[in-house]
This record gives structure tokens, C-alpha cells and sequence, in this order.
């Protein structure tokens, strides 16, 4: 891994008490996901919230996977941060 990946999840852990090894881990089980499949998806939700220790309500769960699912999910950091904020 170079300095730079290093630094980076540093920051993310100091920040959020992430542990790198867990965003590998997500990342490594999504390679092949079916991002259309609600199953998948709401699960990858919910670890992902729990990794996060950011509990996220049903409301806000089904609207991140509807999302997900119907293709309609924002592709920059702009509008993902305002879905998940709101």
C-alpha cells in the first residue's frame, strides 16, 4: 500500500473509528454484488451502517435502496451527501 492509501485511511479512521480492514472487506464483497438485487442491497446497507456505528432509519434504509436499485443512485459526492443527510 503506498504512503498515500496509509494517510488516507488514518484520516478515515481517526475520524470516523473505522477500521481500514472493514472497508476492504466491504469493498472486496461488492465486486461482483447485483446491485439490483433489494436483498444485496439492503444488507450492504446495513453493514455498511454498521461499520459506520451510524444507524440509519427504515425510512432512510428503503430510500437508499430503492435508489440503489432502480439505477437511480447520484453519481457525485455533492448529491450523495444530500441523500444521505436527509
Amino acid at each position: 500500500m503506498s504512503n498515500f492509501q496509509d494517510n488516507l485511511f488514518d484520516k478515515i479512521q481517526q475520524k470516523s473509528d473505522v477500521n481500514p480492514d472493514e472497508i476492504y472487506k466491504v469493498a472486496d464483497s461488492v465486486k461482483h454484488a447485483d446491485f439490483s438485487d433489494e436483498k444485496t442491497v439492503r444488507e450492504l446497507v446495513r453493514r455498511l451502517s454498521r461499520i459506520a456505528n451510524k444507524p440509519i432509519s427504515k425510512a432512510k434504509e428503503d430510500k437508499i435502496v430503492k435508489s440503489i436499485t432502480s439505477s437511480n443512485m447520484p453519481v457525485d459526492m455533492q448529491s450523495l451527501n444530500k441523500m444521505f443527510k436527509k
